[in-house]
């Protein structure tokens, strides 16, 4: 059995990854609903001057996601954003642009040895921990962002899709209804 002062095996590191993947992985369907209900002529709308705009906040959230995870297959983060060119113009594009390079990025994860998971990999100074701790910063920063973007989304005309069970736009059907409906 593993002692505080032994650290994280990599045994552990790869069983912490598989469940955090599946995890993380579980939320960027959550997430690609909320981004898609961001309406392309509301998307510079802000609450407060000094708040992102719904496309800043989208934009931060999907890239950032994206970054964690190549940061992580690349046990070293650099945070580097896309050429100019290669970044979504509208929200259909990000929704695409972030499915395709989430689940990529992730199959990089999931490819790395236990070993390398449980590699200290330092994060700008700021950090340095074994390489899937950096999965629960990506889960933490994802699901506050994705919280604050939903709060944009009725200011803006939209309607605010089921994230965590119903909402007043997409109700909760439960398992009963969802059985019948199949």
């Amino acid at each position: 059995m593993a002692t505080a002062e032994q650290g994280l095996t990599p045994e552990m590191a790869a069983g912490f990854c598989q469940v955090m993947l599946d995890g993380v992985t579980g939320e960027l369907e959550i997430t690609k609903k909320v981004l898609a209900a961001i309406p392309d002529d509301k998307a510079q709308y802000r609450p407060d001057p000094h708040a992102r705009s719904a496309w800043e906040l989208a934009w931060h959230l999907a890239n950032t996601d994206v970054q964690f995870l190549n940061g992580i297959a690349n046990l070293s983060f650099t945070m580097e954003n896309p050429d100019e060119k290669d970044k979504p113009k509208t929200v259909a594009e990000l929704v695409d642009w972030y499915d395709k390079n989430f689940k990529r990025a992730a199959d990089r994860v999931r490819a790395l040895t236990p070993e390398q998971l449980a590699t200290p990999v330092d994060f700008m100074g700021a950090f340095n921990l074994p390489a899937v701790s950096y999965l629960g910063f990506l889960n933490n920063h994802s699901i506050h962002h994705r919280g604050q973007l939903a709060t944009y989304l009725r200011p803006m005309g939209s309607k605010c899709p089921s994230i965590y069970g119903g909402s007043y736009d997409e109700p909760w059907q439960g398992t009963q209804a969802e059985a019948s409906a199949a």
